[in-house]
């Protein structure tokens, strides 16, 4: 699933309709599901991933996640939602314990070289981008916050283009460390996203101890690492410093567990058992339609959990 999809619909408000919240209502018309066991980790499942069962109303969306055990959530557009809509989401959130993953800091100089040029515009944007997602993760609850590197300059020079991406996250977390906000960078596959600035978890970890900060760190996205690199593992263990979120997709078809050749399991014990206790987004399309899709994506999480 292309990420421009995902931010283009995550950045549109949810539309207000009353929806089911689970497998059956009583007469009275409030939901009848009891919650069920929680996940052992922070999976966290984005807007429209459930509605089919829920309906369009985000907080029913919610409500039927935390019903199934979810105990996460993320929305890569949240930054795009009305203010009123930010409030009732994160009400809700904090009404159902769930804890708010990421959101997209930089939807406007995400996709070009913005952070590959030393260009002051391109600087003042992005920190102004900055100044407004502190203000929506306030609203919301959040720590984290996904920054995308953009686009490569074919003009210059690989090490200076570094160079000043490292000079541009030192600018924003004097912005986002006072409020205790995590920007983490992700490195993009080349296959779905050619000429990315950031592609590889070595080079995002030789950004993050450069920029030196408590609030830039890694976004592993292991559907991204799985095309790039392989070796997910190793890479992650490698840059454990400097990792703070991940994101999951199998490949290749980027859907739920079990559906390609990432081995999961495996990978969720291993972070697990590194003692991660922060949020797993489930960046990912659904394998099949309708429920029945919906369901399969709910029993690949249980069969995957690390108990």
């Amino acid at each position: 699933m292309d990420r421009r999809s995902f931010m283009a619909s995550a950045g549109v408000a949810g539309l207000a309709a009353t929806a089911a919240l689970g497998k059956g209502e009583a007469s009275s018309g409030a939901s009848m599901v009891t919650r069920g066991e929680a996940f052992s980790m922070k999976f966290a499942p984005h807007f429209g991933m459930f509605r089919h069962h829920a309906g369009d109303d985000p907080v029913a969306q919610l409500e039927f996640a935390a019903d199934e055990g979810f105990t996460a959530w993320e929305d890569n557009g949240m930054g795009g939602r009305s203010i009123e809509e930010q409030e009732r989401i994160a009400k809700a959130m904090d009404r159902l314990g769930m804890t708010m993953g990421v959101f997209v800091l930089n939807m406007g100089t995400a996709w070009g070289p913005h952070f590959s040029r030393n260009n002051a515009d391109d600087r003042a944007k992005f920190l102004d981008e900055a100044r407004a997602a502190v203000e929506v993760a306030k609203r919301v609850n959040a720590t984290w916050t996904t920054v995308v590197l953009g686009t490569r300059e074919p003009r210059i020079p690989l090490a200076y283009q570094t160079a000043y991406a490292v000079e541009s996250l030192r600018r924003a977390c004097d912005i986002l460390e006072p409020h205790g906000i995590v920007m983490v960078l992700e490195p993009l596959n080349p296959r779905d996203h050619p000429n990315m600035l950031l592609a590889e978890m070595g080079h995002a970890f030789q950004i993050c101890h450069a920029v030196n900060s408590p609030s830039c760190k890694i976004l592993c996205d292991l559907y991204h690492q799985q095309a790039t690199e392989g070796n997910l593992v190793d890479n992650f263990e490698r840059s454990w410093d400097q990792v703070a979120y991940f994101q999951i997709g199998d490949n290749p078809g980027r859907c739920e567990p079990t559906t390609g050749e990432i081995d999961y399991r495996n990978i969720f014990t291993r972070i697990k058992r590194k003692g991660f206790t922060g949020v797993l987004g489930m960046e990912h399309g659904n394998s099949m339609p309708g429920k029945a899709g919906e369901r399969a994506v709910i029993d690949a999480y249980r069969a995957c959990d690390p108990r």
